[in-house]
């Protein structure tokens, strides 16, 4: 599958989430402000900027289509990592609201006990989460896309957000009322926490950032490649959902054209069938040899 038919199927990632949110939020804001509950009300706002999250994503894809033009050289991946991050501040936004209606509920004068089919609710969208969940990190690992890895977080973080204000409304059955605020304000910090690793990643790609370990696992490979006498340097760097190695290596100087050829042929394809990395420049100099 190429670059462009995995942005394709990334897609359908993005509509499934947008579907569930469409719907999930919509039942939440009805049965929250119907049964008096602070926590499945702050849940169905959550869902409701994932929406615009979730579009955010989905317009970052259908960019990242486009084929390379005179100024976008390489093409537009990158696009799907600036929706990522365009998901996050829509989301530490969201969190930061939640929290202050949370809190700003402590300190009124009574806390109402919200009606048990809010916690029901609450419950059944956990559920429904952690298929769409399962359904997008599965999508994302094998696409290899930062967008839809960042939309599956999201959808974690939804179902462990339902599943709290289920707990808190349970709990302010009791004759514990100020459960139920307390889950909205554990909604809160969960999707700032959340925000904060998606803006973390996507900053760190956007930046060139690379991870150390999986370098090192590219440079093993590149070091055993049959006529590799040394590598000089080696980077990488992640755009959207392709990652780009650009590797410096030293061979043997007296070497031909094609003998060297065919050793950055080499490398092209253990990189490929080893590592699923199919963008490679490799860069060949002749061994230096003590007189």
């Amino acid at each position: 599958m190429d670059a462009y038919n995995e942005i394709r199927e990334g897609e359908k990632g993005a509509w499934v989430s947008i579907i569930a949110y469409v719907c999930l939020s919509a039942l939440k804001l009805f049965i929250g402000f119907a049964a008096g509950s602070e926590a499945l009300l702050a849940d169905g706002l959550n869902n409701t900027t994932d929406i615009i999250a979730s579009f955010a994503v989905l317009i970052g894809l259908k960019i990242s289509r486009r084929p390379p033009d005179h100024d976008h050289k390489y093409g537009h991946f990158r696009a799907e990592t600036v929706a990522a991050l365009v998901a996050s501040f829509i989301m530490i936004a969201v969190g930061a609201q939640v929290l202050y209606q949370a809190v700003q509920k402590f300190f009124e004068p009574t806390i109402g006990t919200p009606s048990m089919i809010a916690a029901w609710t609450a419950l059944f969208c956990a559920v429904v989460m952690m298929f769409v969940y399962r359904y997008n990190i599965r999508l994302a690992k094998r696409i290899n896309s930062h967008a839809i890895t960042a939309a599956a977080q999201d959808n974690r973080s939804d179902a462990i957000v339902s599943i709290g204000a289920f707990i808190g409304i349970v709990g302010s059955q009791f004759g514990l009322p100020w459960l139920d605020p307390l889950a909205a304000t554990l909604v809160g910090l969960i999707i700032c926490k959340t925000a904060w690793d998606i803006f973390k990643d996507a900053s760190h790609a956007l930046t060139d950032g690379f991870d150390e370990q999986e370098l090192d696992k590219i440079k093993k490979t590149v070091a055993a490649t049959p006529g590799v006498e040394s590598i000089k340097d080696i980077k990488a760097r992640v755009l959207g959902n392709n990652v780009l190695v650009d590797v410096t290596i030293h061979v043997d100087g007296y070497l031909n054209v094609v003998e060297s050829h065919d050793i950055s042929e080499a490398i092209e394809e253990r990189m490929l069938v080893e590592h699923k990395i199919s963008h490679v420049h490799v860069h060949i100099e002749p061994m230096e040899t003590s007189d």
